[in-house]
């Protein structure tokens, strides 16, 4: 048995595509107008499903309230890459912002270059790179 995939449930695929792709997962199936997207990241699929999925599969499914139930967390290499992603993610380089500011990148006393962003829907990114 192995983990193969994590699925996100998203209220606008074509906001979820656009900032999954900018944190360099590679489309391997669906698009912007499709109800499901697979990405892969390395030997990991990330699935991308539409509320109408989620219903079609339980007509009584409603989204989480209380916080995030999950967030995942990307490995930027270098503590540059961590602030140059998030600034690219933000908006903060001139660019579109497709990810939402939950904490700007700092130094973390567990010695890592960290920063958390939102997805469209509100589930927690997490950005990070070791300080040496």
């Amino acid at each position: 048995m192995k983990l193969d995939a994590i699925s996100i449930i998203t209220a606008d695929m074509p906001a979820a595509l656009t900032f999954y792709s900018a944190l360099g997962l590679e489309l391997t199936d669906g698009g912007p107008e499709a109800p499901h997207t697979e990405f892969s990241s390395g030997s990991l699929r990330i699935l991308l499903d539409t509320e109408a999925v989620m219903h079609s599969i339980d007509p009584d499914w409603t989204w989480p309230t209380g916080g995030h139930k999950m967030s995942l967390a990307f490995d930027c290499s270098t503590p540059e890459a961590v602030d140059a992603t998030f600034a690219e993610l933000t908006g903060e380089a001139a660019g579109p912002a497709v990810a939402g500011v939950v904490h700007e990148p700092w130094d973390a006393f567990w010695g890592q270059r960290y920063a958390v962003v939102s997805d469209p829907d509100g589930n927690k990114v997490d950005l990070f790179a070791s300080l040496g």
